[in-house]
């Protein structure tokens, strides 16, 4: 069983453990569109949403858009309330309450969206640190949030074994980084993404990763 194989686990948050009913992305890009006097249709929002494209804010540039004046629309509209009663929990994620070891969350969404979140869906207890991406510690490939979490856990990628999930590129950027192993799950398939994210273990569900070998 591979998730035993490790001294211990972090892991990405939307789009990894938990995802949102569809509704609430739509209407956030559409008044974020009415914002900056510019739709958005809906691949371009699941483009951005997702992280399907790899840097959101390289994809933002090439529409022409500042990315600056997005996130500050973007925060500005959303509803934490709102967005943590459209969010579910995948089903495979709940292997992470059975874990046996130091594990921390590293996520791009902001504490004021992280928080009602975990306590809407009960799972803050899964997690020995909570760590939210910010222009100080850097964002995903960067290793330093990883890093931080880590130093949270009081482990070391020199010392223990350590792993990163995620669902995207960046997390499995970030992952390497640090020098630790890449988990990367697809949860939208190729033909929606795009491209290929290689990682040490590539699944679509954790349930791969809980199977005993035969």
């Amino acid at each position: 069983m591979v998730a035993r194989e490790y001294d211990f686990w972090l892991l990405d948050l939307d789009g990894t453990l938990i995802d949102i009913d569809w509704s609430y992305p739509r209407s956030v890009f559409d008044e974020v569109g009415d914002r900056l006097g510019r739709e958005f249709t809906d691949r371009e929002a699941e483009l951005l949403w997702h992280g399907l494209g790899g840097s959101r804010d390289d994809q933002l540039r090439a529409w022409g858009i500042d990315p600056e004046r997005f996130w500050d629309a973007f925060h500005g509209v959303e509803d934490p309330q709102r967005r943590a009663e459209k969010t579910y929990l995948y089903d495979d994620a709940r292997f992470v309450a059975e874990l046996d070891c130091p594990v921390g969350l590293v996520t791009h969404c902001q504490p004021f969206l992280t928080g009602p979140v975990l306590d809407e869906l009960d799972i803050r207890d899964w997690f020995d640190t909570v760590v939210c991406c910010d222009a100080d510690l850097g964002w995903k490939p960067d290793p330093g949030p990883v890093e931080h979490a880590m130093a949270d856990l009081g482990v070391g990628a020199t010392d223990r074994r350590g792993v990163f999930a995620g669902d995207g590129a960046n997390d499995v950027g970030a992952a390497w980084n640090a020098g630790l192993d890449a988990v990367h799950v697809e949860r939208h398939g190729h033909d929606r993404r795009r491209q290929c994210v290689l990682g040490d273990y590539r699944i679509e569900s954790f349930d791969e990763l809980l199977a005993e070998p035969r």
